[in-house]
């Protein structure tokens, strides 16, 4: 679980291993056949991985959730900064701006 500051301070690490693997997979996209296609994949499952082991939920390509404790902070490629919250049940459908 993870308070607003916490998730906040490790936005910025979020950020960087999203923007490296997001910018890999585009050079990947503009080359055709399975290699490439392969290779997008195992980015994608590294960069999620990567993110599960610090303990944030990925939902969906480049969207990551830090739960905290009533729903989650949600962040979502390219935001800038962590300005959304859902609850468990809402979803991403459900995001709401932090006051």
């Amino acid at each position: 679980m993870f308070s607003y500051a916490e998730a906040s301070v490790l936005l910025p690490e979020v950020r960087q291993a999203t923007d490296e693997a997001y910018r890999c997979v585009e050079r990947l996209a503009a080359s055709s056949g399975h290699a490439a296609q392969a290779e997008a994949d195992a980015i994608v499952q590294a960069w999620a991985q990567g993110l599960l082991a610090r303990g944030l939920d990925i939902k969906g390509l480049w969207l990551v959730d830090f739960d905290n404790g009533s729903g989650y902070y949600c962040w979502r490629y390219p935001e800038e900064r962590l300005e959304f919250y859902h609850s468990y049940e809402e979803g991403f459908g459900g995001r709401m701006r932090i006051q």
